[in-house]
């Protein structure tokens, strides 16, 4: 049985380019629409400051989920998408 339970804070860098380039925007709470949230659509690299996070290619935590653990991810191919189209996003906050 696996088990993680976080405590603490959660933080995200998302950025528009590869390799940490472009615009970046930090988030540190579940957003359920990237769009309207932070104004961009595209996400191409990112940083996981801290905690464990989801992500999904379409907004409202729906269409494709992807996992990513403390790290950093230089393009969006590294945590398994095909597109960096990324719709929503949320903290893992108990995983069992």
């Amino acid at each position: 049985m696996f088990f993680l339970q976080h405590r603490g804070s959660y933080k995200i860098k998302l950025y528009e380019r590869p390799d940490m380039g472009g615009q970046m925007q930090e988030v540190s709470d579940d957003c359920p629409n990237v769009q309207d949230r932070l104004r961009m659509s595209d996400i191409n690299s990112c940083n996981v400051v801290d905690g464990h996070w989801l992500m999904y290619d379409q907004p409202n935590y729906r269409g494709r989920p992807y996992y990513l653990r403390p790290g950093e991810y230089r393009r969006y191919s590294d945590w398994g998408a095909a597109s960096p189209r990324i719709g929503s996003l949320r903290r893992i906050t108990d995983l069992n």
